[in-house]
């Protein structure tokens, strides 16, 4: 009985320290085991049978789980609250801040100062959009942060998803109902005027009307009917021009060669830039470059850039406009720069809502347009832009 009791203790504390130190691969044998201790050592090798069939299990899950945090677009980063060290990041998240490694969530104060500071005063559950500028282009970020306790340690779990171009989207959206509401309320108002305008301009060409009013006061009225009829008609001209923002619906897509395409829109511009002595230089590295476009419309998006570009340099004593196209991450990107009377921050949150234009003869139709047709490409077009220096307008293509 001593003998039985001190070698099952023996056993006991060389399980307990395989559990302890997690060594689940040892295995007792059963078949060579006194007749008292067969079932104490198998019941050994069935325990860590279930741990080593749990341990899989969760490291499965947890490679399953880094696999699809790699995979999302949502920038994701883990670090412990009271040291600030990073635990986790997540490719999206590298590539969103073009940030390769981060120690320390205080470290992203020297790369990002703004952006850190709005993000570390964020409460747990609140989201807040915030703005960061890459490659001189602005992206709206949507930054949500969780905490979770593991082994009385506090973590900061925070998600950055890049939001740019759903508000895009969703704002192009909003303008297009207001513009069929507006459009729709403007034509059948202002269209009984002009009506009614015509008609009593025609009543007073009545021999009994004409007559029975003195020619000075007939002048006058005359005159006021048409003003009114021009100005009705003119306002129904230019509510019928904002319509052309909604008529565009769906897409006549081919593949088109990028450099053919410049080159058509150089041959199209040409007359004007050769008028006003303006110089236009095309730069395309790779000739091979395609996208799938309705070309009519890209060509009406570029010629659009081209002119207000040409506008752009009129004062500039060596006006010079850049044609130029690229393949970045995955993306075509096609510019048009100018180094003309550039835009100041305040212009350039602007110059893409409809009705807004910087020129006294604008309809604020143009760029309006540009962009319901960029984002029709599954797209988008940005600028920047430095007073005094010029613009960079950047259609992207998906």
């Amino acid at each position: 009985m001593i003998r039985f009791n001190k070698k099952a203790q023996q056993e006991i504390s060389q399980f307990v320290e395989s559990i302890h130190y997690r060594d689940f691969s040892r295995y007792f044998d059963v078949g060579r085991a006194p007749g008292e201790l067969k079932e104490l050592r198998k019941g050994f090798n069935d325990i860590n049978n279930t741990f080593k069939l749990i341990s899989r299990e969760k490291e499965t899950q947890y490679h399953y789980l880094q696999k699809i945090l790699e995979l999302v677009d949502t920038g994701i980063v883990s670090y412990e609250q009271e040291t600030g060290e990073v635990i986790w990041i997540n490719e999206s998240f590298k590539n969103l801040l073009n940030i390769p490694y981060l120690k320390t969530i205080q470290s992203l104060a020297k790369r990002e100062p703004a952006f850190y500071n709005d993000i570390i005063n964020i409460k747990p559950g609140d989201n807040k959009l915030v703005t960061i500028t890459r490659n001189q282009q602005q992206i709206k970020i949507l930054v949500n942060i969780s905490i979770y306790k593991i082994e009385e340690k506090t973590y900061k779990l925070l998600a950055f998803q890049n939001v740019s171009e759903a508000l895009d989207e969703t704002e192009s959206k909003a303008w297009q109902k207001l513009l069929n509401i507006m459009t729709h309320e403007i034509m059948n108002s202002v269209a009984p005027i002009s009506s009614l305008a015509e008609t009593l301009k025609n009543r007073l060409q009545n021999p009994q009307i004409a007559n029975s009013v003195a020619p000075a006061e007939l002048e006058d009225l005359e005159l006021g009917i048409d003003t009114i009829k021009r100005r009705s008609e003119g306002l129904l001209k230019f509510t019928e021009s904002y319509r052309n923002l909604n008529k565009i619906t769906q897409l006549d897509l081919e593949p088109v060669l990028v450099c053919n395409l410049l080159e058509n829109i150089n041959s199209l511009m040409l007359p004007t830039l050769e008028k006003k002595q303006i110089e236009l230089d095309i730069i395309i590295k790779d000739l091979t470059l395609a996208v799938d476009i309705d070309i009519n419309l890209v060509e009406q998006v570029l010629i659009n850039l081209l002119i207000n570009a040409v506008e752009a340099v009129k004062d500039n004593n060596q006006p010079r406009i850049v044609l130029s196209a690229e393949a970045q991450n995955n993306k075509i990107l096609i510019k048009v720069s100018d180094n003309g009377t550039g835009m100041s921050t305040e212009l350039i949150d602007k110059i893409f809502i409809p009705f807004f234009s910087t020129r006294k003869t604008g309809s604020g139709i143009g760029l309006s347009l540009c962009k319901q047709i960029m984002l029709l490409h599954k797209g988008n077009i940005q600028v920047q832009s430095t007073e005094g220096k010029g613009s960079v307008f950047i259609m992207q293509f998906s």
